[in-house]
């Protein structure tokens, strides 16, 4: 009963926001006249939120529930509370790659998430390599994930630093903003997001069996390797596709998992629905009300998610600190 009242509160609340968002900004219109408008083409206005605002919802609510699966799935995967795409330098690594890529082939942008995920599965495989040793050590994760990603945000710094139009530009659209972004932007989020969400909701039993020992899984018919693969290469899919098309949005992936946990329980059968729900109405507030705090200036939504996020770490490590202290 307590899950059925989430879900049903949680998917309320997303419909709340999805309706508060596209109402809301420097051109206000009746919801009558928006629905008017978008089905006729016809209202200037209307065309105007929706060219603008409605590809910016679209794409904070699919980031979002992107950026939150992936992070259950990297905790299961990983064994470890503390996975989260952009603290072990997946998002970074696939934001520089997707840079790299789009400006020596700008014709090829729609492509975009597909070379951001080789830079995730570069960042991925490093993490493993340097962090695994009988098992992954949560502090020594973090580490070599805050290493990886200095690494590649560097890395796309000095890219930047070259200064032609064309970095600048290619630049512009692999920033952590959703503003001026087009349908172009939302379509590719729309099909790449869309249908990895999906298939990765499928996964929740493979999930649920990454979580035990590999001693356990294995005597329950379970082949290790190649599903903590897969689930590692659903992951990455998810938060490329996000980077690519919404920038770096550090923390996501860390805080909705455990706030699901809390509210739901740990079968992700229901921990990655609630994920998915709670993730793209986490991003969408966010981006909303950067939107529309300091009008007609914007906060970027990865700045708000850093500020709640960062002390969120802090609380997570100083409690496994407090817990393997006393055990």
């Amino acid at each position: 009963m307590k899950k059925t009242v989430v879900f049903i509160s949680l998917a309320g609340l997303l419909l709340g926001l999805l309706y508060w968002s596209v109402m809301s900004g420097s051109i206000r219109v009746p919801f009558s006249q928006l629905v008017h408008g978008v089905i006729s083409k016809a209202d200037e206005e209307v065309n105007v939120i929706y060219d603008l605002r409605f590809p910016r919802i679209i794409i904070a609510s699919f980031a979002g529930a992107a950026l939150a699966v992936a992070g259950a799935l990297l905790q299961a995967v990983m064994r470890n509370p503390i996975a989260d795409p952009s603290i072990i330098g997946i998002s970074s690594g696939a934001n520089f790659t997707a840079l790299l890529a789009v400006t020596i082939f700008p014709q090829l942008f729609y492509y975009m998430p597909l070379f951001a995920f080789l830079g995730g599965m570069i960042a991925c495989g490093l993490v493993y390599l340097l962090s695994w040793k009988d098992g992954l050590h949560p502090l020594k994760l973090v580490l070599i994930g805050v290493a990886i990603h200095a690494t590649f945000s560097g890395l796309a710094e000095a890219f930047n630093y070259r200064g032609s139009y064309s970095v600048t530009s290619i630049s512009a659209a692999t920033t952590s903003t959703l503003s001026m972004k087009t349908w172009a932007d939302a379509n590719v989020m729309l099909f790449y997001g869309g249908v990895a969400i999906v298939l990765s909701l499928c996964l929740y039993s493979i999930c649920n069996l990454l979580v035990l020992n590999d001693r356990t899984a294995s005597s329950l018919g379970m082949r290790v390797i190649p599903a903590r693969l897969l689930v590692s290469f659903a992951a990455v899919v998810l938060a490329s596709t996000a980077t690519a098309i919404a920038g770096v949005i550090a923390f996501l992936g860390l805080l909705v998992p455990h706030i699901g946990r809390q509210l739901v329980g740990s079968d992700y059968k229901m921990l990655l629905p609630f994920c998915a729900l709670a993730g793209a109405s986490l991003l969408l507030a966010a981006d909303t009300i950067g939107r529309l705090l300091l009008a007609p200036n914007e906060i970027p939504a990865s700045i708000l998610m850093s500020i709640i996020g960062g002390p969120f770490l802090i609380f997570l490590l100083r409690k496994r600190e407090q817990m393997n202290g006393h055990s």
